[in-house]
């Protein structure tokens, strides 16, 4: 999939496209009726440890957000696109829905602001119809375009600049002794103060949503946003330096409107504080619009709504929607309960790029080369800022903001969205996956750690589902499974025709289909077994090495004695081996019986118990039990070997039933006890002795007349050279 980004682009640079929009978004409401307050719960020395900390983190990531926007071409959808395409399309968009509504919510707000202001001078007229007004104006200034849009932010720039202007030229001559710290009339605490203080420092980002506008989205976003937060920063610190020494503390908490009576003009104040609610609306206007229709070209949401209605440049209909949104939030009535929600979204949002940028310098994937070099430590404190910020502001409202978006998530995941590009969580798995394996390689192994690993040849699986499920049910979700298709035939020939390409999509295909959790492979050799005798030698790393192969039991005698010779050789290697002969009639008939038979405690049996015990782990075989079976010529010791074998499973801690079988006869063939007791079992396990070379033959006859007498059966060689069940340790 990939986003359609038709239309002329680059047409605003870093001033105008990113450092204006964010300037005007930052110096909002708070600065001129919020900022007193601040200080006057707080003293003046408290009131600039609030606003260093919360410039703090939002420096922390504007630099965040600088790495990833110097590592990557940002195109339409700002930091959308920025998380959509590091962390994937299901969390870029459990990020970006929830960041596009508090955008479009957010216009209502600032514009319900700005009515507030206005009708205090006003005070006749209807504010829901001012406030309708002031949202139709803006939508049709976003939907002519950003262009003029943007012409419109200078005016409103030039009035805040002359509001600030006249306010630090008031107050000359009437200085006040500052109150440093709370005064013990304060109502509030430092970290009520800051919760009320923090949304002010939350609009860096409507720049960087202007992304599929700019002309250098990689240089313009760094300086334009940079630049923004620290120059926004220090007039904040610059005005509450000012209110503390010109300012009694009682003035500063109870008039909001402390600015204008301090500036030279305080009509210039008034009209400052209009121009501060209008510019954060109208950033927003411009910003959210550009969110939907990157969300909507990724198929997040319909991708009708990124339809521009005959513009070569404006998402006209995600307008539309934005402005629609505003308005329904502006005729809502009661916002009280929903604007703790939308700065939560802003912040989560904040929190995900200070993640990203950490992440991608922990994980060091390769093609992560920024130009801006964040430190990964510097980020994840950013990260920790912006979630702590938002348990601080309002707990609750948090945790409906977490509910929303992980709502989302999983909606996107079910889905089963595609996507055309690589994302950071493959580079995660894979360093976290490489740091696990170098501390196994240097961890010295102990057999109460054992798991299964196994290796099943076979070649099309849809022809042999039986040692598929045989294969998934040895690990029962505690090992690991590898499907190994080995071709036989010449090397330069296969690969040329990509059939080894073409097994191994096929055999992951048909394992994803079946929800079955393991690896696909495929190699080529000349001979098959030769090929098996390689691979399990070369498979694995790092104390992952395969310890037993699963094969199909062959079903002609020529076949069985190579499957033989090659277990000669798997032995030899230390690796276990298991020939599984299927009973195409009865299938596992209903999983719920499974015989061993016993010849005494080796690593055979222990291996056969042990495998027994995972298989009934899995949820197929649950209600299945097992018998330990033991053949005796006499009733001579029948009852210790019972007790024994009834001791020795309650030691090993599996649950079994002991079965200690007499001959009738002495002469009574081995044969036809097998098939009486164990003939209509749904799984028997029977051990394998390792034949001489010259005896291949004959012992392939003799497994073979066995095995007629059984259901489907596993047949077990053990190559382990320690004991698996006993899990004590050894002093």
């Amino acid at each position: 999939m990939t986003t359609d980004q038709s239309g002329t682009q680059g047409r605003f640079g870093t001033f105008s496209g990113v450092f204006v929009p964010t300037v005007l978004t930052i110096l909002g409401i708070i600065l001129f009726l919020r900022i007193g307050w601040v200080v006057g719960q707080t003293g003046l020395i408290g009131a600039i440890i609030i606003i260093v900390l919360a410039n703090s983190i939002s420096f922390i990531t504007g630099l965040s957000l600088s790495s990833i926007a110097t590592n990557m071409h940002v195109r339409t959808g700002g930091v959308y696109y920025m998380i959509s395409r590091t962390l994937g399309l299901e969390i870029g968009g459990a990020i970006g829905i929830p960041l596009y509504l508090s955008q479009a919510m957010s216009v209502a707000f600032y514009i319900i602001g700005f009515t507030e202001a206005f009708i205090s001078i006003f005070p006749g007229l209807d504010p829901k119809l001012i406030s309708t007004g002031v949202a139709l104006v803006f939508g049709v200034l976003a939907y002519t375009g950003a262009d003029f849009a943007m012409k419109v932010q200078f005016v409103i720039l030039a009035v805040m600049t002359a509001a600030l202007l006249s306010f630090f030229t008031g107050g000359w001559g009437r200085e006040v002794a500052p109150v440093y710290f709370a005064p013990p009339s304060s109502s509030a605490g430092f970290w009520q103060v800051f919760s009320i203080f923090f949304p002010a420092v939350t609009g860096i980002m409507v720049g960087v949503s202007m992304s599929g506008d700019l002309k250098d989205p990689a240089k313009n976003i760094p300086r334009g946003t940079l630049s923004a937060i620290i120059i926004t920063g220090l007039i904040y610190i610059s005005s509450a330096l000012w209110l503390g020494t010109h300012a009694e503390t009682g003035a500063l908490v109870s008039d909001y409107m402390i600015m204008q009576k301090i500036a030279r003009w305080p009509a210039l104040v008034l009209a400052g504080v209009w121009a501060s609610t209008l510019s954060s609306a109208l950033g927003s206007t411009l910003a959210a619009p550009r969110t939907l229709q990157a969300i909507s070209l990724d198929r997040a949401v319909p991708r009708f709504f990124s339809a521009k209605l005959g513009s070569a440049t404006e998402p006209r209909l995600a307008v539309i929607t934005t402005t629609a949104i505003t308005l329904a939030v502006i005729w809502m009535g009661n916002l009280d309960f929903v604007a703790p929600i939308i700065s939560m979204f802003f912040l989560n949002t904040y929190g995900m790029i200070n993640l990203m940028s950490g992440l991608e310098r922990l994980v060091g994937n390769p093609s992560f080369r920024p130009r801006l070099r964040t430190p990964w430590i510097v980020s994840l404190l950013g990260a920790a800022g912006c979630y702590g910020a938002m348990f601080l502001i309002n707990a609750l409202a948090t945790l409906i903001a977490i509910v929303f978006s992980y709502g989302v998530f999983l909606l996107l995941e079910r889905r089963a969205l595609t996507q055309g590009w690589g994302d950071l969580r493959s580079g995660f798995w894979f360093a976290l996956t490489r740091f696990g394996l170098i501390r196994l390689e240097n961890e010295p192994f102990h057999v109460k750690n054992w798991r299964p690993n196994i290796i099943v040849f076979s070649s099309v699986l849809k022809k042999r589902e039986q040692i598929m499920e045989m294969g998934t049910w040895l690990t029962s979700g505690h090992g690991i499974v590898t499907f190994s298709h080995v071709l036989v035939g010449d090397l330069d020939e296969l690969t040329q025709r990509g059939l080894r390409t073409t097994a191994i999509n096929y055999t992951r295909e048909y394992l994803q289909e079946r929800g079955v959790a393991a690896f696909a492979e495929c190699s080529i050799a000349e001979d098959f077994y030769q090929g098996a005798t390689s691979i399990i030698q070369a498979h694995g790393i790092a104390g992952l090495e395969p310890n037993i192969a699963l094969f199909g039991w062959g079903g002609e005698p020529e076949i069985q004695r190579e499957q033989l010779q090659m277990m000669r050789y798997m032995v030899a290697l230390k690796k276990s081996i298991m020939f599984l002969k299927y009973d195409p009639e009865r299938g596992f008939g209903r999983k719920e019986r499974i015989d061993i038979w016993w010849r005494g405690r080796d690593r055979n049996a222990e291996l056969m118990l042990m495998m027994a015990h995972l298989i009934r782990r899995h949820p197929s075989w649950e209600d299945s039990t097992i018998r330990v079976l033991r053949l005796m010529d006499g009733e001579e010791g029948r009852k210790d070997a019972r007790d024994h074998l009834g001791r020795f499973l309650k030691n090993v801690r599996v649950e079994a039933e002991p079965v200690v079988l007499v001959r009738a006869d002495p002469r009574e063939p081995f044969n036809d006890i097998l098939k009486k007791t164990s003939g209509e079992r749904d799984l028997v396990f029977m051990g394998m002795r390792v034949p001489e070379m010259n005896e291949l033959n004959h012992y392939a006859l003799e497994i073979r007349n066995v095995l007629e007498c059984t259901p489907s059966t596993l047949l077990v060689r053990s190559g382990e050279m320690e004991d698996i069940l006993d899990t004590e340790a050894k002093k």
